[in-house]
């Protein structure tokens, strides 16, 4: 049976992207295969948190998951955090990924950009191989991921195919990305350029945001003076980002939604969007704060945990093995 695999980072506020990108998607997976979802909590320790965030921001993150339509009978929701092997696994991959191509990883040079040389921690320079780990782990063949995450996974293609010429075929299983190309990367509202990336208030919809202010910061949206609804990435970005938004949310293509609103003032178009936006989060809402009142979101990760780490300490001891650490039943 295929395996699927994906998380998300518990930093920051979640966005209208992440809903989109993520885990609006994530509910299909679970009738094409044997699904692993989990929150990246220390992934997010690669960059200063402040621990309170980070404990109400996994919380929630486990609440989104439930709330999007994920059933844990039928997939497997976890901490990364309560699975050990995360941590042990990454310990000996890091030997078989060079500092020359961590160093050239875009996230790492983004982000090295913009910080202090001094205090650029070790995690976030080996952000791909803890990566790496995730998906190892669990053998995992497909990896849904937004297209500025494609890197990690051909990164660890790299790494699986030198370690398996090193120790054998098929010792570690070899992932491809997927990449879901409607929605795949919904922009900011303010900047149409930029990806939405849950530091922008203005430019960003949360999930948690209200009805008011999602339609407020909507109808603020940058756009243009062409004063035409078509779809153009390159000449008109904050139309066309708009149209991905509706055509996600409708699960049509964006010139389908530029044909539906052709005749349409920008106006008008920006409430059909709004509109849209709300009708799919309101019910999307009103189920994660039922889970949050009702703290049915311990169990599930408790049962995940243990479903996760039985698998996960399977492909550790193999590796181990491979490598030659000496186990008990040598």
């Amino acid at each position: 049976m295929t395996r699927i695999l994906s998380g998300i980072k518990p930093t920051g506020k979640l966005t209208l992207g992440n809903y989109i990108g993520a885990l609006r998607r994530f509910k299909d997976f679970q009738e094409s295969g044997e699904v692993f979802i989990f929150i990246a909590d220390l992934h997010a320790l690669t960059l200063p948190i402040d621990p309170n965030d980070l404990r109400e921001n996994s919380r929630d993150l486990a609440a989104f998951y439930l709330a999007s339509g994920l059933d844990p009978k039928k997939c497997t929701i976890f901490l990364q955090s309560s699975v050990s092997a995360h941590a042990e696994l990454n310990a000996i991959l890091q030997n078989y990924l060079f500092m020359g191509e961590l160093s050239r990883m875009t996230q790492f040079k983004d982000k090295s950009a913009k910080m202090n040389g001094n205090e650029i921690g070790l995690g976030l320079f080996a952000y791909p191989v803890l990566m790496a780990s995730d998906i190892l782990l669990y053998d995992a063949n497909i990896v849904p991921v937004g297209e500025d995450q494609t890197q990690h996974v051909e990164i660890t293609r790299d790494l699986v195919k030198r370690f398996n010429h090193r120790y054998g075929d098929n010792m570690l299983i070899m992932p491809r990305a997927q990449v879901n190309k409607v929605g795949a990367r919904i922009m900011s509202l303010t900047e149409p350029t930029k990806k939405m990336s849950k530091s922008d208030p203005k430019g960003d919809i949360f999930l948690k945001d209200d009805e008011k202010t999602i339609r407020k910061k909507i109808m603020s949206a940058v756009t243009d003076m062409v004063g035409k609804v078509q779809y153009d990435p390159e000449n008109q970005p904050g139309i066309s980002n708009l149209l991905n938004i509706y055509a996600a949310l409708s699960d049509i293509t964006p010139e389908e939604a530029a044909e539906k609103f052709k005749d349409s003032g920008y106006g008008d178009f920006k409430r059909a969007v709004a509109d849209k936006v709300i009708e799919e989060l309101t019910p999307f809402k009103q189920r994660y704060q039922e889970i949050i009142d009702s703290k049915s979101y311990i169990a599930v990760l408790e049962e995940g945990a243990a479903k996760a780490n039985a698998i996960a300490s399977k492909t550790l001891k193999r590796v181990q093995k491979a490598v030659g650490l000496l186990g008990f039943d040598d």
